[in-house]
């Protein structure tokens, strides 16, 4: 019996994924290797597979090494460690999981949405803390119903938080590279659109051509009433300036899922009541990261018996024979 092809695996994975891993593959951990550079130099030319996520995505040091790759696995949907395009011209197959995580992504949209807009956290504090036996009612809050939301990023998520926001009764408005088939409204201009919207929800792919897409002019345009929710990548939106608005209340709130620096957060967000932060579980339920982790391992299956994956990245497809 031939030997298996050797997998290289950056980054951590669940027991299910490593024991299917093993039935196909050799599998080495990148992060097990005392000398990384004296490792990829004497064994990084017997690699022809990678398993990674997208924080860890494919190192240069990595990619530089592995001169026999032929197919990048990555769990999650984001891809924007691994330079896709490299990767194709040098005829590598990458994949990623899509889809599978639409809905709970999605869903942590819309919780951080609500209660930024209607201030549950620090009511919740007022209540167990005893202040409305001491100081009465809490202060009123604003409505999430038919408020006007837009969109940063229309692709598959963000059509979900579309059809999610509805159910609010809400006007949804949408910037993207292009107009898409949809019934909503498309606009080309992020900082008009922000100017138009109460909350602004931000779901585009994270890279250099997305830095700071969202930066100190769509957060002025947002507004001192506007709620801002990140839930795509924390280079996306200017931190900084974000901040800097929420500081001087130049901005309603916010629901922050990512960070620039993670998991480093700024400690004057921490401080902040109108402000919900998450360590970055957008999709983090049990039966999401399963359903990641199995398509992952169908791509590397797919792979070792036809040479092609389930869901290639859109710079690959063509290579998907």
């Amino acid at each position: 019996m031939p030997d298996k092809p050797r997998l290289l695996q950056i980054g951590d994975v669940t027991d299910r994924m490593h024991a299917r891993f093993e039935a196909g593959f050799e599998v080495v951990r990148l992060f097990d290797q005392a000398d990384r550079a004296a490792f990829l130099a004497s064994e990084g030319a017997s690699f022809e597979a990678v398993a990674t996520d997208g924080h860890w995505g494919v190192p240069d040091d990595v990619s530089a090494a592995l001169t026999d790759l032929k197919v990048v696995a990555s769990y999650g949907v984001g891809y924007d460690a691994i330079d896709a395009d490299a990767m194709a011209a040098r005829g590598i197959l990458v994949s990623h999981t899509p889809d599978v995580l639409n809905d709970e992504v999605a869903d942590t949209a819309i919780m951080l949405w609500l209660p930024v807009s209607r201030g549950l956290l620090p009511a919740e504090r007022w209540a167990r803390s005893g202040r409305w036996e001491t100081d009465g009612a809490y202060p009123l809050t604003h409505t999430v119903r038919g408020r006007t939301v837009g969109i940063v990023g229309m692709g598959r998520i963000g059509q979900t938080i579309a059809r999610m926001a509805e159910a609010f009764d809400a006007r949804v408005l949408y910037h993207a590279r292009s107009r898409k088939e949809l019934a909503y409204e498309f606009h080309p201009d992020l900082v008009e659109m922000a100017r138009a919207s109460d909350v602004l929800i931000v779901i585009t792919p994270g890279g250099a051509e997305t830095r700071h897409l969202v930066d100190g002019r769509v957060i002025e345009a947002l507004g001192r009433d506007g709620i801002l929710i990140n839930v795509s990548r924390g280079s996306v939106v200017d931190e900084a300036a974000l901040v800097a608005a929420l500081e001087a209340g130049k901005l309603g709130g916010a629901g922050l899922d990512v960070f620039e620096a993670e998991p480093k957060i700024p400690d004057a967000l921490k401080a902040m009541e109108n402000v919900v932060l998450l360590p970055h579980v957008g999709s983090a339920t049990v039966e999401t990261r399963r359903a990641m982790g199995d398509l992952v391992c169908e791509n590397l299956d797919l792979w070792l018996a036809e040479g092609r994956v389930v869901t290639p990245v859109p710079e690959c497809r063509a290579l998907n024979g």
